[in-house]
């Protein structure tokens, strides 16, 4: 299998591209930084340098090109400002959809977040930075969901904890909110790749009592 991940070098990111690599599979990480490419090799995949707020279909497909799954793991980050908040969390995930669709790839994970229906609560600031952020988020949702040529699957987290993963999840359509570790979450993402289950599912993912293996085998 061979698995495209944008925002390679990512703290999922690199979890999970260690992960497919690990079990025989081969990754693409795209990433607009060269200085990142040897953390990609490192974890066991290959860096493509593309960078998705400039970047244009064609050249996108022409990375993903032979690829069996598509994986939106992007993100402006802390501090990165709001405007960036919709070329990235929006615009970047859009391009990747409409460019796995031009390459013919139709498996697609998109890492969403758990706080995405709150995007038009009237008591949150609409010009507040975490507000813009629900609202490029949500909209990337939408997107996705709204396409007929991708069997996507959008995968929500908790809150993001580096505590070492233990392998037990709650995964399903509504979980309420809570915690999750990274190593859990690329985990449940390498897993949802071979998931036909998921396919047209919107997931929410936080610490639980069941194995990953049994959460993804009861979808």
């Amino acid at each position: 299998m061979r698995v495209v991940i944008a925002g390679g070098h990512g703290q999922i990111a690199l979890r999970l591209t260690k992960l497919l690599s690990a079990s025989g599979h081969s990754v693409v990480g795209l990433v607009r930084n060269p200085a990142h490419e040897s953390d990609i090799a490192a974890a066991g995949g290959e860096a493509a340098v593309l960078d998705l707020e400039s970047a244009d279909v064609e050249d996108v497909a022409k990375v993903l090109a032979g690829a069996d799954v598509a994986v939106f793991a992007a993100g402006a980050g802390p501090g990165s400002g709001n405007e960036r908040k919709d070329t990235v969390d929006r615009g970047a995930a859009a391009l990747l959809a409409d460019a796995a669709e031009r390459a013919g790839v139709r498996r697609y994970l998109q890492v969403g977040s758990i706080n995405a229906d709150r995007a038009d609560d009237p008591d949150l600031d609409p010009d507040d930075t975490f507000t813009i952020y629900l609202k490029a988020k949500k909209a990337a949702e939408d997107d996705l969901r709204a396409r007929d040529g991708l069997d996507w699957t959008i995968l929500r987290p908790g809150a993001l904890t580096n505590d070492p993963g233990t392998g037990r999840v709650l995964l399903t359509d509504k979980t309420g909110f809570g915690n999750i570790t990274r190593d859990d979450v690329a985990l449940v993402l390498a897993g949802l790749c071979e998931t036909p289950a998921s396919i047209g599912r919107t997931l929410e993912l936080i610490e639980g009592d069941t194995p990953v293996a049994e959460a993804l085998a009861t979808l």
